[in-house]
């Protein structure tokens, strides 16, 4: 998410932190590559317009004028006012109520709203340690209603039945009723949607809303859709009284044009950023974090939350103390860092988190990427458990078996044997330090020979 606008806001911005003074020239230069870069990036245009107004006030004000470095202060502002436009700080679920705390979840079909239910589901009971109980008031698709009973299963949280002939409110409020029943803490109620706003889904979900008196009403949205999120977000505001937004689709999403739209347009904060399929791909909304990846600062504290979440801690601190013994690091343990890897989104989602990559970090992911990373484990899954163990042992023969095995070429498997080798070095270098700082830097053993030293190990 954010890439192009990145790439452009990094560029124009480039040019005036080197200035070592600020005139309206440059500043007006600057800004209209800045309008430039949000109307590409699909921002609506009243927010693009009070962006820049604001900005404009600042940087010809007192703030920048006295600085000694005014280029970097008006790159401040900058980043200042993004967290403005998106709300300065991350809004969580109001859950403070009589138990269950009743979610409602509304939004256009296709948005994801379903998919959603259940990472939500999945967050509050992971994170937040929340029994929850989920149910489909989606009379019209029984087909949402099988799926969120399959997902509910996939996550372990109680699913409550229902089914096509019966009234939503109905549904509703047995859930509700079974939930108090089961001492459950929150319920999470799915809604019909339609394919564009009309009237009779409006009524429906306000009929619903007046039964259950929801403490959290969110609003689904496809982020690809750009700036119409924000308008169909202020189509629903105007029927519910939504207490938030959850951008779906975020990792599809090269712009980035709804989440800087949807807060100003409808006075709603962003609450959380659906960032993939999977189960665990729902995120928290930072304004702080997201407006430092936008202007490509990076987002440790995110990396670092995440790290904490689904590294291994065990894992690593078993290998860390494996290296300080002076035993080998061989391709199990190399096995390892790779899958490690993949929970944390992958090479994309790790460098998208690291300040200052910016065109490195486009230039790595060229030459090594998710798919090269799954064709490295392929080949390791090949090797016998020996081979993996004492890589030496692999000779010619052993290779084209490895090879075939995998679906690989000979000169992939000598590639990986190369890379283990350099991260065998690197590995001993850094068994002196934390197990997952090991770990981060020792990724960058996987980038390719030729590029000098990879990336990480630059860190």
């Amino acid at each position: 998410m954010f890439e192009n606008l990145t790439e452009r806001l990094s560029g124009s911005l480039r040019k005036i932190s080197g200035q070592a003074r600020l005139t309206d020239d440059n500043i007006k230069d600057t800004l209209r590559e800045v309008r430039k870069a949000l109307l590409e990036a699909d921002v609506a245009l009243p927010v693009v317009k009070a962006f820049i107004e604001s900005v404009r006030k600042r940087a010809v004000g007192q703030e920048v004028r006295r600085s000694l470095t005014p280029g970097q202060v008006f790159v401040k502002v900058v980043q200042q006012e993004l967290e403005g436009v998106m709300g300065q700080s991350n809004e969580a679920l109001n859950l403070a109520a009589q138990p269950p705390a009743v979610v409602m979840m509304a939004g256009l079909q296709g948005a994801g709203k379903t998919t959603t239910v259940a990472k939500l589901a999945r967050l509050l009971k992971e994170r937040e340690k929340k029994s929850v109980l989920v149910v489909s008031a989606d009379v019209y698709r029984p087909a949402a209603i099988k799926q969120l009973e399959t997902l509910a299963a996939e996550v372990g949280v109680e699913f409550h039945p229902s089914s096509a002939d019966q009234d939503p409110v109905v549904i509703a409020e047995g859930a509700i009723d079974a939930a108090r029943k089961k001492h459950v803490d929150v319920v999470i109620l799915d809604t019909a949607g339609r394919l564009h706003v009309d009237e009779q889904m409006m009524g429906e979900i306000k009929r619903l809303h007046q039964a259950v008196n929801p403490i959290e009403t969110l609003f689904v949205v496809d982020s690809m859709t750009g700036q119409d999120a924000a308008n169909t977000a202020k189509a629903f505001n105007d029927a519910l009284p939504l207490t938030g937004v959850v951008l779906t689709k975020t990792d599809g999403d090269a712009r980035g044009g709804a989440a800087l739209s949807v807060r100003h347009i409808t006075g709603k904060p962003i609450k959380f950023l659906g960032v993939g399929e999977k189960s665990d791909a729902l995120e928290p909304f930072h304004p702080d974090r997201v407006a430092s990846r936008i202007l490509g600062m990076g987002d440790v504290l995110s990396l670092i939350e995440e790290a904490e979440r689904k590294l291994d801690q065990k894992k690593a601190e078993k290998l860390t103390n494996k290296i300080k013994k002076g035993k080998s690091f061989d391709l199990e343990d190399f096995r390892d860092q790779i899958q490690q890897m993949k929970n944390m989104g992958g090479i994309g989602g790790l460098l998208d988190k690291l300040p200052g990559m910016g065109q490195m970090a486009q230039m790595a992911q060229q030459q090594v990427n998710d798919k090269s990373i799954g064709q490295m484990e392929a080949i390791i899954c090949s090797m016998t458990p020996k081979e993996r163990r004492y890589p030496d042992t692999i000779n010619n023969a052993r290779k084209r078996r490895i090879a075939t095995g995998s679906g690989t070429q000979i000169q992939d498997v000598n590639r990986l044997l190369k890379q283990h080798k350099q991260m065998q070095k690197m590995m001993k270098k850094f068994s002196k330090k934390g197990a997952v700082a090991n770990m981060m830097r020792g990724m960058g053993g996987m980038m390719p020979p030729g590029g000098g030293t990879p990336p990480f190990g630059r860190m």
